[in-house]
């Protein structure tokens, strides 16, 4: 296992002993090791190289033990559920902890990692990640590299679920309460049609008034930090 790992022996006895890497399976005096004791090894080598303390490694390992109890990867990308429904166009991702680590440039830690289980951006299935959504992905690594923490985005994240959630909702009780009654049918395909029609009107509502909300409070804030009270911040003097 050491030689295929590209590790001495040491190594791995050492990574044993730090809890780094699960026991192998005993028969009398031999020890049995696997894929995935493989895959954790090449792991913890990609990530020591990406500037990570053994520390650090234990903690994300750590976390992703306790992961793969939290939400399996077909429960965050909806494939447990009997019912379809065609609002969501987002495309999981699958990620090895290295390549999750160089999304986020080092900012993944067992905090962040908890977080965004618990979030369901990510399960674990196997020896890598499932992230439920390339768009969320991408758009939060470029946060992070603007210079935003980890934390802070999976923090704005927790209050846009809920309150994406209260959005939701309203349009959820409008269809039951004035749309559904209408169609005289429990046959899914005639619903998921109706559904199917319905989504891109909801996005397209709620993107409007997204953007409108975004013109309020931004310039809301341009205009406070620049203290130029209701001034066209494009007036504003640029000299210090």
């Amino acid at each position: 296992m050491a030689e295929a790992a590209g590790i001495t022996a040491r190594t791995l006895r050492f990574y044993r002993e730090r809890k780094l890497l699960p026991p192998p399976r005993r028969e009398g005096r031999i020890a049995w090791y696997g894929e995935h004791h493989l895959a954790r090894l090449h792991s913890i080598t990609a990530l020591l190289a990406r500037g990570h303390t053994l520390g650090g490694i234990a903690d994300l390992l750590d976390a992703f033990e306790k992961g793969r109890d939290v939400r399996s990867a077909a429960e965050v990308m909806g494939l447990d559920s009997t019912v379809f429904t065609p609002f969501s166009e987002e495309t999981p991702v699958r990620l090895s902890p290295e390549e999750l680590a160089d999304y986020f440039q080092g900012d993944v830690t067992a905090e962040n990692l908890a977080a965004s289980l618990d979030l369901g951006y990510v399960a674990i299935d196997g020896d890598e990640f499932v992230h439920t959504s390339r768009r969320l992905l991408e758009g939060s690594a470029e946060l992070v590299a603007k210079g935003i923490p980890l934390a802070d985005v999976l923090k704005a994240a927790r209050e846009l679920r809920a309150q994406t959630d209260e959005i939701a909702a309203t349009f959820a009780r409008i269809f039951r309460s004035h749309l559904l009654p209408q169609q005289h049918t429990t046959d899914p395909a005639e619903l998921n049609d109706l559904l199917a029609r319905l989504a891109p009107l909801a996005k397209q509502v709620v993107e409007a008034e997204l953007g409108l909300a975004l013109d309020r409070r931004v310039r809301a804030e341009l205009e406070g930090w620049l203290g130029v009270g209701g001034l066209d911040v494009g007036d504003a003097d640029p000299e210090p």
